[in-house]
């Protein structure tokens, strides 16, 4: 049983977690037509705004309802308001995203309230959504604002079916995905015969095609005609434990089953999956995926050698930190270290001695101690990995010092055969061995005997 403990530090020093604020906002990024609005400051928009730009490298919708001394005070309907109908007026967008800040949460704002007041003042924001999430910053971390603001979602756009699609099928997206994964998912899925509705579907609005026009809401993502329609899929699958909740809201609303998958990052992970659709399609897995399965297996061959045996120290999401130690532990990897941003029913099936919720500051420490041979976490670790020695593989959100984060691939079949090199010759090039001075150019730890 992994042991979850908390961070005994008085302060955070260079903090690993994203605020659920950012999470939220982020979950409406991938519908379409959106414009996620944060309730609060200018600062805090802004901050959040630059970390989008630099992960994804795109022109990113972002408003804010500028709270400032008096309104923070005074109240912040007014505010709300006036960017409802500036938002409206101004880009036509069919869903608005109100996500909440640690300012608005701890005045204690009456956000539904304000809403309906803003309703029934403004009969011209009939036509568009205007859905509101308690995502307060100083509280949970970018995954639990994800979870939030996808069962909000859920619970307000999802209409009620009267019968069910046979060749339909529901995908709730984790926020530990990227475009790249999802766009692997949605081909996996095709391919046998279903026709998936993704929600949120960032592998249509960033996937880093260039439009033809300006748009000034997000461009491309799931539609709402699309998200209406979910209660007449003949399955759901939620991918990640945090989307469990927009899993079992869907249902309480619409009875449509649902599967929870903890990953689809590995062999036996991916395998749950193929076995999911074979069931839900009554099809075969086609040919060409039993082509990428065999690909995968020799890949795995040819990485355990330099897997085997080696310390990892990892940081990332509950979700995500789950399924790379699950990963790098089924190659023969140690994971020495793990460290997350927040709380979750995950944790306690992290194949790690021990999981901390800390900062980046426990990473190093904790990799320091144990003799990590590689770092695995997003940008933010790349002093703490140069200050190690180590070499780091970047993965979840932000990635801002290399380019494709937002096609970086690790699910499905081809995803884990592309981590494994991508890891692998890390390792390779660092040269590092379990034993320090024993390291032989070329052979990894697992040879070291033969």
């Amino acid at each position: 049983m992994t042991v979850v403990q908390p961070s005994v530090k008085a302060l955070a020093i260079n903090p690993l977690k994203m605020s659920q604020t950012l999470g939220g906002a982020m979950a409406f990024l991938g519908l379409d037509r959106a414009m996620p609005l944060l309730h609060g400051s200018q600062g805090c928009t802004a901050f959040g705004l630059v970390l989008l730009v630099r992960h994804f490298r795109e022109a990113i919708p972002f408003q804010t309802t500028a709270m400032n001394e008096v309104t923070t005070i005074l109240g912040g309907l007014d505010n709300l308001e006036q960017a409802c109908r500036n938002i409206h007026k101004r880009t036509a967008c069919r869903v608005i995203g109100i996500c909440t800040t640690g300012l608005i949460e701890t005045r204690g704002e009456d956000l539904e309230g304000d809403l309906r007041l803003i309703r029934s003042r403004n009969p011209d924001l009939a036509d568009v959504a205007l859905i509101p999430v308690s995502t307060p910053d100083f509280a949970g971390a970018l995954e639990t604002g994800w979870s939030k603001a996808v069962a909000a979602m859920v619970g307000q756009l999802v209409l009620p079916a009267a019968g069910r699609r046979s060749d339909q099928i529901n995908i709730l997206a984790g926020s530990h995905l990227s475009p790249g994964d999802i766009e692997e998912i949605r081909e996996m899925t095709e391919a046998f015969g279903l026709t998936p509705v993704i929600l949120p579907d960032l592998g249509l609005s960033l996937d880093g095609h260039v439009p033809g026009r300006h748009v000034a809401t997000t461009l491309g993502g799931t539609t709402l005609e699309a998200i209406g329609g979910m209660g007449a899929s003949c399955h759901t699958v939620a991918i990640g434990r945090h989307m469990a909740a927009a899993a079992e809201r869907l249902h309480e609303r619409c009875a449509v089953p649902f599967t929870v998958l903890e990953g689809l990052v590995g062999l036996p992970a991916v395998d749950d999956f193929v076995r999911l659709l074979q069931t839900v399609s009554g099809r075969p897995a086609p040919s060409a995926l039993r082509r990428s399965r065999s690909q995968l297996e020799d890949a795995m061959l040819d990485g355990h050698f330099f897997f085997g045996g080696t310390r990892i120290a990892l940081a990332a999401e509950p979700d995500l930190l789950l399924s790379l130690a699950t990963f790098c532990t089924d190659l023969g990897a140690r994971v020495v270290s793990a460290v997350t941003s927040t709380t979750s029913a995950s944790l306690s099936k992290v194949p790690a001695p021990s999981v901390t919720i800390g900062d980046m500051d426990d990473l190093e420490c904790q990799a320091r101690a144990a003799g990590a041979q590689l770092l695995i976490t997003h940008s933010h670790g790349r002093m703490a990995a140069e200050r190690l020695g180590i070499p780091l593989f970047r993965v979840g959100f932000p990635i801002f010092d290399r380019l494709g984060a937002a096609h970086l691939r690790t699910v499905g079949y081809r995803g884990a055969r592309d981590l494994i090199f991508a890891i692998g010759n890390l390792l390779i090039e660092q040269a590092h061995d379990p034993v320090p001075g024993q390291w032989a150019e070329g052979i990894g730890p697992a040879m070291r005997e033969t």
